[in-house]
């Protein structure tokens, strides 16, 4: 499914590299797709925040927010942030140390040159986007 890209998430993408702006694309249809495949996490609200999109979970509060943008102002490497006060990242790297790239606690880097590791990552965007459900049980 194709989804419209609000403005002001092309605007954050504005005058980056056509192939960065493709895997930024890609991810955040990613990011929408696993949403709407599960029903706990609701529908997500698109905005801004420091200038790059975010994902929230706000009609069912079940996860943190994901951002994704280039990294450190790069036209090469993009990323999925998670808030760094959460312990996703402690988690995805004990789950996925040898098939994703970290940057503190934080994102996840990718390269835009690669491939997508589309079903960990799907897990991975799942566990942000239920991340309050499992702190409740």
């Amino acid at each position: 499914m194709t989804e419209v890209i609000p403005e002001q998430t092309r605007a954050a993408w504005a005058g980056f590299p056509q192939a960065l702006t493709e895997k930024l694309i890609q991810l955040r249809g990613l990011i929408l797709d696993v949403a709407r495949d599960d029903p706990a996490i609701g529908p997500l609200e698109e905005t801004l925040k420091w200038g790059e999109p975010a994902f929230l979970t706000t009609a069912t509060g079940s996860g943190t927010t994901v951002r994704v943008h280039r990294h450190k102002c790069s036209t090469d490497t993009y990323a999925l942030f998670v808030h760094c006060q959460t312990d996703l990242i402690d988690r995805y790297r004990h789950l996925y140390k040898d098939s994703l790239t970290f940057d503190g606690n934080r994102a996840l880097l990718f390269d835009v040159s690669d491939a997508l590791p589309v079903d960990v990552l799907r897990h991975c965007i799942a566990m942000a986007l239920t991340y309050h459900l499992r702190k409740a049980v």
